[in-house]
């Protein structure tokens, strides 16, 4: 049973939950993190498949890394950092029938996200398809991009929200994990696993939450929930937040699924290169080809292809990857590989997708979302950032801020002996 009061309760332990929690801890404030899941990390999650590999479910990348600050905690846990250029920043990575067309698809890619970034900011907002380009033959996989990096297709996506994303352009990767990252931080933390909260009650002096293991009375609350999990749970907060609710549907979490796949003869293949499914649809995979040189492939699906490969189960994820791969490099290829695991985030309870977008039109829903209620109920995750959403680092940074700006609210703390 969870502490019966405590100055604040953190809603989830994932990326937004841990940070909020670790700042809490350093501010000396009585808190406890409440955890749905049995594990902590939410959409960070490092596991080991049946052959040894140690692989992400989840995020996989240190972005921006010259700025995350998360390329720190993982030093101080003694981690290696993979600092080598991702194999999409590098020519000679890309293997595959494709290869001789895909410098005049970098073209065109460049082409439309410097539209994107360069649209006046005063012009009203349109979904992101108005700006391809009109008969370019590339379009479709420009789309299929999308869907990786966005996890819907450019139809669905505010282009505004998009071009206000902030990216160094710097991606390094954690050897042993970027899940592990998190599980190791949230050693230590007053974290209750398995301990979802079904409701929080404001209306009264002290927030009440309602859990699977009891009533929790807090002085205030960091909510780090998917914006699909409050979108999807208008009786969350009582009395109602229709604001909170109307926020959180206007920025969606899109899907972006991955599948591995064992690769039983190695020596075919370099390492860390990458190749794509089929260039001329949106409706195809990206394939990451022995990951830190390890004998696996990690294929990546998105958007509407990715939806329909969990609805058909890891077979049809498995079908999917191996006919793409065969039409590659032949039929010869099959025999060759073994499914080694496949997840699907939309069918993920806790989760319900991968990371947030912003319908046309609504990217400042972000901001609307993260605002606090009553300077006692705060808001934190990825898609609570304006400029970091759909990251590890998004969300870690906007759970830091919420405790920082509980510690800062006069009334909605009493500052304990001991408190820095």
């Amino acid at each position: 049973m969870p502490h019966h009061e405590v100055d604040v309760a953190v809603v989830g332990a994932g990326a937004a939950g841990l940070g909020a929690a670790m700042t809490l801890a350093e501010k000396g404030l009585s808190y406890v993190a409440l955890e749905a899941r049995e594990r902590p990390g939410g959409r960070a999650w490092t596991t080991t498949l049946a052959n040894g590999a140690v692989v992400d479910l989840g995020c996989g990348w240190l972005h921006s890394a010259d700025k995350n600050p998360l390329v720190a905690i993982a030093g101080r846990q003694g981690r290696q950092i993979d600092r080598s250029p991702p194999p999409w920043a590098r020519a000679d990575a890309l293997i595959g029938p494709q290869r001789a067309r895909m410098a005049a698809f970098g073209d065109a890619m460049a082409r439309f996200r410097e539209r994107v970034e360069r649209r006046p900011v005063d012009l009203p907002d349109v979904a992101l398809d108005a700006l391809l380009a009109p008969g370019e033959p590339f379009n479709a996989m420009i789309d299929a991009v999308s869907t990786w990096y966005s996890g819907a297709e450019l139809h669905r996506i505010s282009a505004a929200d998009l071009a206000a994303y902030e990216n160094t352009g710097i991606n390094w990767r954690v050897r042993s994990g970027y899940g592990a990252v998190f599980a190791e931080l949230a050693r230590g933390l007053n974290i209750h696993y398995g301990c979802q909260v079904l409701a929080i009650d404001h209306s009264g002096a002290k927030l009440a939450l309602e859990t699977a293991r009891g009533t929790i009375c807090a002085r205030a609350a960091i909510v780090t929930l998917p914006s699909d999990v409050i979108a999807q749970t208008p009786d969350l907060f009582r009395p109602a937040l229709p604001e909170k609710t109307s926020a959180a549907a206007d920025l969606p979490l899109g899907l972006a699924d991955k599948i591995y796949i064992e690769l039983l003869a190695p020596e075919d293949v370099p390492e860390d290169s990458r190749t794509f499914g089929d260039i001329d649809r949106r409706e195809t995979g990206a394939y990451h080809l022995r990951p830190h040189g390890q004998p696996m492939i990690e294929g990546f699906f998105g958007g509407e292809c990715a939806q329909a490969l969990e609805r058909g189960g890891e077979g049809a994820a498995w079908d999917f990857a191996r006919g793409e791969l065969v039409g590659l490099f032949g039929a010869g290829i099959a025999k060759k590989l073994r499914p080694l695991r496949f997840y699907g985030w939309r069918t993920d309870p806790w989760a319900r997708g991968a990371y947030s977008y912003a319908r046309p039109g609504k990217a400042a829903s972000r901001l609307a979302l993260a605002a606090a209620v009553e300077e006692r109920i705060f808001f934190a995750g990825e898609a609570c950032s304006p400029r970091l959403f759909s990251t590890a680092h998004g969300a870690f940074e906007t759970g830091r801020q919420a405790a920082h700006a509980i510690r800062q609210a006069a009334h909605a703390i009493v500052r304990r002996p001991g408190a820095r």
